[in-house]
């Protein structure tokens, strides 16, 4: 460690990721993203989200955090820090949710599976040192939590992935999504799930760091598959409607304000007892008085994050992500505006170098999302 001059703190190092060497490699470009050495770009950030809507892409998601909770009712403890039915979650079967504050706004979004013997949680990078912490803290004694740092996390996106996938791993072929499933590869355990981030099809694979590389090449060896950088990923999770945790969502904004009212299940909203239930719910029965909306942006100018939001000259609310949607072929943005300005067709407009841009607040996903449901339901 090296010591900040201006403020006396040890500046902690930017950390590298298992496939570092791998990546530098394959010719990305690496950025510091959530502590970490990431890959922004391969081939471009245009080709690389195209290529998931029509093939397959391979992301390394490592950084992510890999949690393990195993215990006496470990459903139980989780329920009283996420608003979900962990307790109603089947073997196998996986669950968007949200850790929350104690006034209900959002510490992290993050993934929960029933494996039946534990329940795997996987938080976001940038704080899940802090989740970790908030874990430990408010969960009993008796539940016993590991940090799995010995096991990598990549994402195969996109119509191909799973022709891609089974031929590796044939267990996949037969998933859902949001189901997820233990496998072997060459010898080794690994984590397999029909989940991911950029609403196409696809699957989070959880390997042992030693042979993520080698599970890499086998992938990417195919035709169909290439590996695919940040940009495209931010890109690909916008053009879905998918928040991204410390932009479109923090500790001051709760679900609802987030439009993430999915996330509390039916029980929970009968019968409460998740951290800030009073403010979520009186929200949930009568309305938050700001509420994040996509924006459609007329002309060909990107509103990014942080743009002030206007109707006439009223300055209303602020855009949270935004950039060129290259499967939609304009700029599109998500943020928050007052609840009377989150209908959809509404005219707005952002404020980009001192210019006023017009939007039209759009109903999310930009695209359809492709997941493989169970026939029937």
């Amino acid at each position: 460690m090296t010591e900040n001059e201006s403020t006396g703190e040890e500046a902690v190092p930017t950390a590298t990721l298992p496939l570092d060497a791998w990546h530098r490699a394959k010719g990305g470009r690496m950025v510091e993203f959530a502590g970490y050495w990431m890959p922004i770009q391969y081939e471009g950030i245009m080709a690389e989200h195209l290529w998931v809507r029509e093939n397959a892409g391979l992301f390394d998601v490592s950084h992510m955090g890999q949690l393990s909770l195993s215990g006496e009712d470990v459903a139980a403890a989780l329920e009283a820090l996420v608003p979900g039915d962990i307790a109603g979650l089947k073997p196998w079967r996986m669950r968007y949710s949200l850790l929350l504050g104690d006034d209900g706004g959002i510490l992290d979004d993050l993934m929960i599976t029933n494996e039946g013997d534990q329940f795997a949680v996987v938080v976001n990078g940038a704080v899940k040192w802090e989740d970790i912490g908030h874990l430990r803290e408010n969960l009993p004694d008796d539940v016993t939590l590991n940090h799995n740092e010995d096991y990598g996390l990549l994402a195969l996106q996109g119509p191909k992935a799973a022709e891609a996938l089974a031929r590796l791993v044939p267990e996949c072929a037969d998933m859902v999504f949001m189901q997820a499933a233990r496998a072997t590869w060459n010898g080794h355990a690994i984590g397999l799930s029909r989940s991911g981030y950029t609403g196409e099809d696809g699957f989070e694979i959880s390997l042992p760091n030693e042979v993520l590389a080698a599970f890499a090449d086998a992938l990417c060896a195919m035709d169909a598959v290439k590996p695919i950088g940040l940009g495209a990923r931010d890109s690909l999770r916008l053009e879905a409607g998918l928040p991204l945790y410390g932009h479109d969502l923090n500790e001051e904004i709760d679900p609802i304000e987030g439009d993430l009212g999915f996330a509390i299940s039916k029980r929970r909203r009968e019968e409460g007892g998740f951290p800030g239930a009073a403010r979520i719910l009186g929200h949930l029965a009568d309305g938050s008085a700001r509420k994040r909306v996509g924006l459609l942006v007329d002309g060909k100018l990107p509103v990014r994050e942080g743009a002030k939001l206007f109707d006439g000259e009223e300055e209303i609310g602020v855009v949270t992500s935004g950039g060129f949607a290259p499967s939609v072929g304009a700029p599109i943005a998500m943020g928050y505006v007052p609840r009377d300005h989150a209908v959809p067709g509404t005219a707005i407009a952002a404020e980009v170098r001192g210019k006023r841009v017009p939007c039209t607040v759009a109903a999310m996903p930009f695209i359809p999302h492709h997941y493989v449901r169970k026939q029937g339901g």
